[in-house]
């Protein structure tokens, strides 16, 4: 059904739901003694990474490896794209090694989807981040971490999260992983509301599938999961508000306001976070905090989507059996 995996919003509810409940295959592989399975052994991985990563691309090594996939790591620093060698060039090269997978992560919008239609290359294309545009797995371990939580790690097997009201706060503007969740949370059925000042608002965004307000008081007495977004700083090229202690009070969470949130709601931060502006230590060292629950979970998403791609060739209808379970059994 899909060869790569570029968007979020290419991806129907049963999808969705299929990479979520692999996802919880691979996960238990995770609590045995000797975390691998043999999925894919004998395939190549490149990750291709353009922009500086910490957790995405150790995320996507970690779950290669576990699937016993031979990984080749490859960083834009220090290499020939330093030179000026283009991306055709470079997925050229990777062509010609015959690698199954590139894993990418670009700071151009669209350079994933322009690898993956080009015919550069004949290998499948996942998605890491580019730009301010997307990052789907980021949107699937978030989902994945939201459904655990609010459904339930076994009950929420097969299902997806209708009727929950998801809140995004924060630096919408430069925001990759906000586009991502806003498309993966309604396909998922999930009611999202983006919270933010006017001016870190793209333009537009009154026809995204969601909700906006410019206050943040308001929406947390009726919010399952509020994820804070990091302000980017390093996309910015014009003062977006007054002051940091301006932002931090307007749209900054820390005890008071976790508070006033229900008693079963959540608070995610795709990482990495900015302790005191967008979010306090209070707030982040809590148990209702899932940041690194969702680190954890991003490997065990990563692997899902990998063997989906790679060991299945495609994302099957949701409610197949799981292969991984089988296999795990089988080992």
């Amino acid at each position: 059904m899909q060869r790569h995996l570029i968007s979020a919003a290419d991806l129907t509810r049963d999808d969705a739901v299929l990479i979520l409940d692999t996802a919880e295959e691979m996960a238990r592989v995770a609590d045995r003694p000797i975390k691998k399975l043999p999925t894919l052994r004998g395939r190549t991985v490149v990750n291709l990474f353009f922009e500086d990563s910490t957790r995405t691309r150790i995320s996507f090594e970690a779950a290669e490896k576990r699937l016993s996939a031979d990984v080749i790591n490859f960083s834009a620093k220090g290499s020939s794209v330093s030179k000026g060698e283009s991306l055709k060039d470079t997925a050229q090269t990777l062509e010609a090694m015959g690698v199954d997978a590139v894993v990418i992560r670009h700071g151009a919008s669209g350079a994933p989807y322009r690898l993956a239609t080009s015919g550069w290359i004949d290998a499948h294309v996942v998605n890491a981040g580019d730009g301010t545009h997307q990052h789907p797995t980021q949107a699937l371990l978030d989902a994945f971490t939201m459904r655990r939580r609010l459904v339930g790690r076994d009950a929420g097997l097969g299902q997806d999260l209708n009727g929950r009201r998801i809140t995004l706060v924060g630096d919408v503007l430069h925001s990759r992983v906000a586009r991502s969740n806003v498309d993966l949370l309604h396909t998922l059925g999930a009611e999202v509301t983006l919270v933010a000042p006017p001016t870190l608002l793209p333009v537009g965004v009154e026809t995204w599938p969601c909700e906006v307000s410019y206050d943040l008081d308001s929406t947390l007495p009726k919010s399952d999961a509020v994820m804070m977004l990091r302000v980017q700083r390093e996309r910015m090229n014009a003062a977006f508000f007054p002051t940091e202690r301006e932002y931090s009070r307007r749209y900054g969470l820390d005890g008071d306001r976790m508070a006033r949130m229900p008693e079963h709601a959540i608070v995610m931060h795709p990482g990495p976070m900015v302790r005191g502006m967008e979010i306090t230590a209070e707030v982040a060292d809590s148990d209702r905090c899932t940041v690194v629950e969702q680190v954890a979970n991003g490997v065990s998403i990563r692997m899902a989507v990998l063997y989906l791609l790679l060991g299945g060739a495609e994302f099957r209808t949701a409610g197949t059996p799981a292969a991984p379970a089988r296999t795990a059994e089988e080992n």
